[in-house]
């Protein structure tokens, strides 16, 4: 099952938006959601998930809880227990207004401090395993902290979103990494692991950075073991591994010629 116009539909210019607010504090979580849109909020309640909507049929809402059902039960299986609390607005710009920023063009969900918001429109374009990819790939960032204050470079943390979002998902990696794949066929290969300038909204190889992160995060997890993957969380490439910086990338790169080329 193919993501629409590739990858680029699902991933390219994903956001994540640490530290801003939302806590429900000592309230409960239900009564805290609730409170964004009283007396017309709409709440659901999964096996591992709540999921709060405003002016968005039921049918949605439940099918929204079932997915981040089984985002969550994914990322229990690699990273550890998470709480899936995720909002789903009637607009993008009521979205944006509960993240608190206006970069949200192309997204179809953003993460926020320890919770997931939809983005409708992005969201709609979406087929149905793009947005179990996305969901767990947001959950992840909800049971990581994200990029944890600047301490783990963005590849990791965007990669290793990536990894769990697709560890499940059935997708080729040439399908799923279609954008990326085309370069490589043509004689492309990146020279560097992706930065954070690379992840911006509108940077011009966004969908293909993602798409670097992810396969040195798969890279690792097939050579090393999944575990050591996680174990990267607060250590570094050479603690956990045994390589440096350039041997990592020079084995990703032949990594990705086998795989693309």
């Amino acid at each position: 099952m193919s993501l629409p116009r590739g990858r680029r539909a699902v991933l390219a210019g994903m956001l994540t938006l640490v530290g801003a607010g939302l806590a429900a504090g000592a309230r409960p979580v239900s009564q805290g959601v609730r409170d964004l849109w009283p007396g017309a909020a709409t709440v659901v309640r999964g096996e591992r998930s709540l999921v709060a909507g405003h002016r968005v049929p039921l049918a949605e809402l439940r099918d929204l809880a079932a997915r981040a059902d089984r985002a969550a039960r994914i990322v229990g299986e690699v990273w550890g227990p998470v709480r899936a609390v995720v909002l789903f607005p009637a607009t993008d710009a009521e979205a944006a207004a509960l993240a608190g920023t206006s970069a949200t063009g192309g997204l179809a969900a953003m993460t926020v401090a320890d919770r997931v918001i939809v983005l409708p429109t992005g969201y709609a374009r979406l087929s149905a395993t793009g947005r179990d990819v996305v969901i767990a790939h947001e959950l992840t960032h909800v049971a990581t902290g994200a990029i944890r204050g600047g301490r783990v470079p963005m590849w990791l943390s965007e990669g290793f979103a990536d990894y769990v979002g697709y560890r499940d998902a059935g997708i080729p990696v040439r399908v799923a990494a279609a954008e990326l794949a085309e370069e490589v066929r043509a004689g492309a290969l990146p020279t560097r692991l992706p930065g954070p300038a690379d992840f911006a909204p509108g940077a011009s190889r966004a969908a293909q950075s993602y798409e670097e992160a992810w396969l040195v995060c798969r890279y690792i997890a097939e050579r090393f073991g999944e575990r050591a993957l996680v174990r990267l969380y607060g250590s570094d490439v050479g603690g956990v591994l045994g390589l440096s910086r350039a041997e990592l990338t020079a084995a990703w790169r032949d990594h990705l010629r086998r795989e693309l080329g």
